[in-house]
């Protein structure tokens, strides 16, 4: 419109033309109302905020004098605000001091608080605090009393009193120096290694390379079983006993008693001798999915029964020292020793529908059509699963990778975890390895990721775009001992991981822990990532392990058969069984194919036909084609021959 209006630009042909379908004078004033409405780019609608004042008043008096806001910091001039704006509410003074705080009044607010004079606006002073005190209180660097969402971030960790008392003594556990400096010279030491192989790999036009200026890592592949491992495991196949999944978990009971860790609620009630097959079909119903009433039916157990047992002693932390007591089992197994030492492990989510309205379902239209939750759960190399966890499947999977490693009471010594993208953050590199843990995700795109030096002094010739600037050692250095407090809180169980990462991930605006976890957390990217360049067996290891995860999760879906894997139970205590309960039976089932493969093996050695000892590695527990998660059908021609009329009636 400018350009046609301008009588400037010289047009004999076009301006006329439109002039016939549109006036001039309408253009005209269209021009003048798209300038009123087009804001520049970099506005934040800040005046739209003014449009509403009024509305606000009516409630934020109210608001500043119900609560007390308390500072992590000192000196607080966001606080010293509020207490500025207290006062005019009370005196009802409408001019704002000139030495009123203004010091919180962020660069895009700056030209509505305080005009070119150097008078400020109440209005604009009083939206600009509110907006300020929101996000503040969001990043935890202002705290409420009593308040759940918005506590001091320090009463989640151990109290700086007894700090000073448990450092030397949790340090040693962590295997971190109390020295933040000798850390970082360990790292550097370990970043000027890498680097300079890692530049020259590149050049090498191999499976990691430079091309048109960024990084890429070919897909690994994958590779062929031999012969030997196909014929293997044709043999154990043919040889497995054909088993019904209820016949199944008591001949593991024999083998394990898992049954005895299921104790009732008050730890007094003496057992039945006839309870053991309630108890399995208590928790085949929700680990199979099949609900109390079908079960009944299908067991022949009265519906009450089950509820019986699966109240008082079918729970989670029941369920807990059940699937503890799995886990343990094959670990001191041959065959498992075969598959890993117990010290690697991954996670993973499963998403699962639900039906109706569940309070943590949310809607994810590439899983489901209309809402889910995510089964997550924790995978030892040795393919059983130690821990499991029901989460909404929108948040993030870094938010709780940590919780069952930190609360691992196997007989796992877990060391190395491997996620795939979606299970990292760089405050969950940094949280790793401040726990002496190590971290190793599959990231996509690893070629692009940023990268990050300690110093500028580190040169790197072929990998420099891809180094987005050098790690902030002073800022690391300053918060150090609180990265120390945090890590020892999180290992004495002060707090869970999956809550203290939500909390500091849910903030729009960083507070300085989590800027100090960021950055430490970089550095330790950087490293994983030159080691997973560098190394190909390293990033074959960790596909492999998240192989097991995959190839378990294949084996729940076979056994969560009934509904059509939907869930429909309400409350979330009723989906953390379920969840426990389908671990259990999953790990049951790993259990029985562990024994009775070491039981074929046997028997083929026996007839000399055992194949190489080095083909066992490639074999797998996660198998279901000879279970039959269903029950048997009977069909009773006697009672049909006995039969006359209809059946009778059920009472109402």
């Amino acid at each position: 419109m400018r350009a046609v209006l301008d009588p400037a630009i010289a047009d004999p042909h076009l301006r006329r033309p439109i002039d016939q379908r549109i006036p001039l004078a309408v253009l005209r004033r269209a021009a003048a109302e798209s300038d009123r409405s087009v804001r520049p780019l970099d506005d934040s609608y800040v005046d739209c905020f003014e449009t509403r004042y009024g509305y606000l008043r009516q409630c934020t008096p109210a608001f500043l004098e119900t609560f007390t806001f308390h500072a992590t910091q000192h000196p607080a001039p966001l606080l010293d605000a509020v207490t500025v704006w207290q006062q005019l509410n009370t005196t009802h003074r409408r001019t704002v001091p000139p030495d009123a705080p203004t010091a919180f009044v962020s660069r895009k607010w700056r030209p509505y608080v305080v005009d070119p004079d150097g008078r400020i606006d109440r209005h604009y002073y009083e939206l600009c605090t509110l907006w300020e005190l929101r996000g503040a209180l969001r990043a935890g660097d202002v705290w409420v009393t009593s308040s759940r969402r918005y506590a001091n971030p320090d009463t989640y960790l151990i109290p700086k009193d007894r700090w000073p008392t448990l450092r030397a003594e949790i340090c040693p556990q962590l295997h971190v120096p109390e020295d933040g400096a000798l850390r970082l010279e360990q790292r550097g030491r370990e970043l000027a290694e890498l680097l300079p192989r890692v530049d020259r790999l590149v050049t090498r036009r191999g499976q990691v390379r430079i091309d048109k200026g960024h990084v890429v890592v070919s897909p690994l592949a994958a590779e062929e079983r031999p012969d030997s491992v196909l014929r293997l495991e044709e043999r154990v196949t043919a040889r497995l006993p054909l088993i019904d999944l209820p016949d199944l978990l008591l001949e593991v009971d024999q083998w394990t008693g898992v049954s005895q860790h299921l104790q009732h609620l008050n730890g007094r009630e003496p057992r039945r001798h006839d309870f053991l097959p309630v108890l399995s079909a208590a928790l085949l119903a929700p680990g199979c999915n099949f609900g109390f009433a079908r079960m009944a039916q299908m067991a022949a157990i009265p519906a009450d029964r089950l509820a019986w047992g699966t109240t008082w002693s079918v729970r989670e932390e029941t369920l807990t020292a059940a699937t503890n007591a799995l886990v343990n089992f094959p670990h001191r197994l041959p065959l498992s020793q075969r598959w890993g030492g117990g010290t690697l492990s991954s996670s993973d989510g499963q998403r699962i529908p639900v039906a109706g309205k569940i309070r943590q379902a949310t809607a994810l239209p590439r899983y489901f059509r209309h809402q889910g939750v995510t089964f997550y759960s924790w995978t030892a190399d040795q393919l059983s699963q130690y821990g499991t966890k029901v989460i909404p499947a929108t948040v993030r999977d870094a938010t709780y990778v940590l919780d069952a490693m930190l609360d691992n009471e196997t007989e796992l010594t877990m060391l190395e975890h491997a996620t795939d993208t979606a299970g990292y953050t760089e405050l969950v590199f940094a949280l790793f390895d401040l726990l002496g843990l190590q971290f190793a995700p599959r990231l996509r795109d690893i070629g692009d990721q940023q990268r990050y030096r300690l110093t500028r002094d580190q040169r790197v010739r072929h990998l420099a775009p891809r180094f987005k600037g050098t790690i902030r050692q002073e800022f690391i250095l300053r918060y150090w001992d609180d990265l120390l407090r945090l890590a020892g809180s999180l290992k004495r169980g002060w707090v869970t991981a999956s809550l203290f990462i939500s909390m500091l991930q849910a903030y729009p605006r960083q507070n300085v822990l989590t800027r100090a976890l960021q950055a430490y957390g970089r550095l330790v990217k950087t490293l994983l990532i030159l080691r997973y360049l560098e190394n190909a067996d390293y990033r074959r290891r960790i596909n492999a392990q998240l192989n097991k995860g995959e190839s378990l999760h294949a084996l729940r879906d076979f056994l969560f058969v009934a509904d059509k894997g939907v869930i429909r139970r309400k409350h979330e205590e009723a989906q953390t069984n379920q969840a426990g309960c389908l671990n259990l039976i999953t790990n049951a089932v790993v259990i029985w194919n562990t024994v009775y493969m070491q039981a074929v093996l046997d028997q083929l050695r026996a007839e000399h036909d055992a194949g190489q000892e080095d083909d066992l590695a490639h074999l797998s527990p996660a198998r279901f084609e000879h279970v039959n998660p269903s029950g048997k059908y009977y069909f009773p021609m006697n009672k049909r021959a006995e039969r006359q009329g209809l059946r009778p009636l059920r009472a109402a």
